[in-house]
């Protein structure tokens, strides 16, 4: 069998890439964000998603300089087809087809990358440094509400990590200030339950604002994860380091960027 090609990387390029870590993951990650990559108009930068209405050869060359940045070859950066779903795939090498319908993906295979693409929904990176297990987990309110953060934790677990000995961390998403959102959205939340209601505070006339990276820590500490955190990056408030959907609404934009997150062993 032939090694996986790996393509010479663009040092000059990839030194531009600006990537935000932290320290409660002791494995090779990154939240990268806009800047340092190849894409141009309301693209601007470093957009990773084939989905978007970029040029395709575009989004190939800024997922290669992340490829690049991981370490790995550029088919072993996975990412899925997102749907707002609680399914997680266990992933033990690079996909053979395209890409499964899921929203995160787990595994305890080194040189893997896996990476989820956001633009205000919440990304989360999690490792069990100890088992040798990474998760990454695309967690916008309604994954997050289905319970795809609890099941990217069983994954793991099904692969021998354990649960105290977890790290999540939520990278950039939208914040609470940002998020505006109509009475029938609340109403659905503390339907679930009423202790929602503490996700919310008024905005303007009959409007809330939904604190979405508040959930995702809730659901995670509920979830007895052994630690849990948010960077407190705002994608909304920063155009020149994030991409954002609900900005790019707001602004009558067309389309938008995705931004992607990565975790290896």
């Amino acid at each position: 069998m032939r090694p996986p090609a790996r393509h010479p990387p663009d040092s000059t390029r990839t030194q531009m890439l600006e990537i935000l870590t932290s320290p409660a993951l002791p494995v090779k990650h990154g939240f990268f964000t806009r800047k340092g990559g190849a894409s141009s108009g309301i693209f601007a930068g470093l957009n990773c998603g084939p989905g978007s209405s970029d040029q395709s050869e575009i989004v190939a060359i800024n997922r290669g300089r992340v490829a690049d940045v991981l370490g790995v070859p550029r088919d072993h950066l996975l990412t899925l087809k997102q749907v707002h779903s609680a399914r997680v795939a266990t992933v033990t090498g690079p996909f053979s087809a395209s890409p499964p319908d899921a929203d995160a993906l787990v595994t305890a295979v080194p040189g893997l990358a896996l990476a989820v693409l956001t633009a205000d929904c919440q990304p989360v990176l999690f490792a069990d440094p100890v088992a040798g297990v990474i998760g990454a987990a695309h967690a916008g309110w309604r994954g997050a509400a289905s319970g795809v953060l609890e099941a990217t934790l069983e994954a793991m677990e099904r692969l021998g990590a354990i649960r105290a000995n977890i790290s999540a961390v939520i990278g950039p998403t939208i914040s609470q200030r940002a998020y505006e959102v109509g009475p029938e959205f609340y109403d659905s939340f503390v339907d679930e339950s009423v202790s929602n209601a503490q996700f919310f505070i008024n905005g303007s006339k009959d409007r809330y604002l939904f604190d979405l990276p508040g959930f995702g820590l809730r659901r995670l500490r509920d979830a007895a994860v052994g630690s849990a955190e948010w960077t407190g990056h705002c994608t909304y408030s920063d155009p020149a380091r994030f991409y954002s959907y609900r900005r790019s609404v707001h602004a009558g934009e067309a389309d938008y960027g995705r931004l992607i997150s990565v975790i290896r062993l």
